[in-house]
């Protein structure tokens, strides 16, 4: 394993998370659109188990009907994304927005709900997930910001090196194998290509040092495991450079009994982006845990990608640096009669600025007329494929279950 220029900080996140404060009673008045509202980002937050927390930002509309003992109420909401995965424990309301020079999301929800006999529910919503600004938007705004790239591009190999570092760590007692990319993005420096990823890792059954293969190990259940929340940075041609970590205790942390083995929870593998040249090998699967509830691992069906790791150079609001220079462009080819996610088509025919292979999200890679060398092992598929329009560089909020 190449360690030469890698710094691993890896730390135990001692989090003071406040309670909540109780939600206020949802009522049929006029004046219930922020008692309505915060019950509507409660439900999104508890049933959103992929991708980072999304906070309140603005009431948009608020309209109530009457009938018989009480009301349905729609809610029209604009939420932005928080910086806290949905791995952490800390309480949505509590997490730090994201800077719009880190490619900051937001979503438009839709947010239906009775209330009868002073019991209100939400039946329904349905969120539209995007950036905040669009691609040109954010060239006028921030020319030397990084930008957000699909979460299965084809340069997320290195995520195996930043896995096998986390691995290195002998304080754990047992091995991490990949759950999800929470996000990538790149960005040009005078010293080439820089890559960041935000991944992150769930505890397995295999104990640290075992004979065993790491990525063939099974995660321990959701609510058993510890997490651990990941930024790695990698640079063309140099490799990872670093990856720090902090961990996230179990929910549920009571003890097993004399005797009493962890119990076992489904998972389906994570099959990593591979490099060019290097063929698949049989038997030797990339598992992943789930974020669901406790002993009920969801599976949301949408790949699991692997990431870029975060580079050197000005700090973020949160501490961590990114590059200067200028942003890695998501300008690649894109199929005739296929919109971008901001609704406005792509031209074809314009080569990526830095020669780097053309990833269309679809399973394929074209390294300009080079033939597929098999780097992607799957779509972007969220929410089942709910969404086949949405943002691969994204997680977006689900259509409620």
């Amino acid at each position: 394993m190449k360690t030469l220029g890698v710094l691993v900080l890896l730390s135990s996140a001692m989090l003071l998370c406040r309670t909540a404060p109780p939600l206020e009673p949802v009522t049929c008045g006029d004046n219930n659109s922020a008692a309505a509202a915060r019950l509507a980002v409660h439900d999104i937050n508890e049933h959103h188990d992929h991708g980072y927390k999304f906070r309140l930002s603005e009431i948009v509309g608020n309209n109530i009907e009457k009938v018989d003992d009480g009301c349905t109420i729609e809610l029209q909401l604009n939420l932005l994304e928080t910086v806290c995965h949905t791995v952490h424990p800390k309480h949505f309301e509590d997490c730090a927005l994201r800077d719009e020079s880190q490619s900051a999301v937001m979503a438009n929800c839709t947010v239906s709900m009775t209330v009868k006999s002073g019991n209100a529910n939400v039946t329904k919503y349905d969120c539209d997930t995007r950036k905040v600004k669009t691609h040109e938007e954010m060239m006028m705004f921030c020319p030397d910001c990084p930008t957000m790239i699909p979460l299965n591009s084809p340069d997320g190999f290195p995520v195996r090196e930043a896995v096998k570092q986390v691995n290195s760590n002998t304080t754990n007692e047992r091995y991490y194998v990949l759950k999800e990319v929470g996000r990538i993005t790149a960005g040009y420096m005078w010293q080439g290509m820089f890559y960041n990823a935000e991944i992150v890792l769930v505890e397995t059954h295999c104990p640290m040092l075992s004979r065993i293969v790491p990525e063939a190990c099974k995660p321990l259940c959701p609510d058993r495991a510890h997490h651990a929340f990941c930024r790695s940075s990698h640079r063309r041609g140099k490799g990872l450079l670093s990856v720090e970590c902090e961990y996230y205790p179990p929910s549920n942390e009571t003890a097993l009994g004399p005797g009493e083995r962890e119990p076992r929870c489904n998972s389906h593998p994570v099959l990593l982006p591979r490099p060019p040249g290097h063929p698949r090998r049989a038997g030797h699967p990339h598992h992943a845990g789930h974020h669901g509830r406790a002993g009920n691992p969801h599976h949301d069906g949408h790949p699991h990608s692997t990431g870029h790791p975060r580079p050197t150079g000005h700090p973020l609001h949160d501490g961590h640096p990114h590059p200067t220079g200028h942003p890695h462009h998501d300008g690649h080819p894109r199929p005739t009669g296929h919109p971008h996610h901001d609704g406005h088509p792509r031209p074809t025919g314009h080569p990526h600025h830095d020669g780097h292979p053309h990833h269309d999200g679809s399973g394929g890679h074209h390294a300009h007329g080079q033939p597929d060398q098999g780097v992607f092992l799957h779509p972007f598929r969220p929410c089942h494929g709910l969404l086949p329009e949405s943002d691969p560089a994204l997680h977006p909020i689900c259509p409620m279950p």
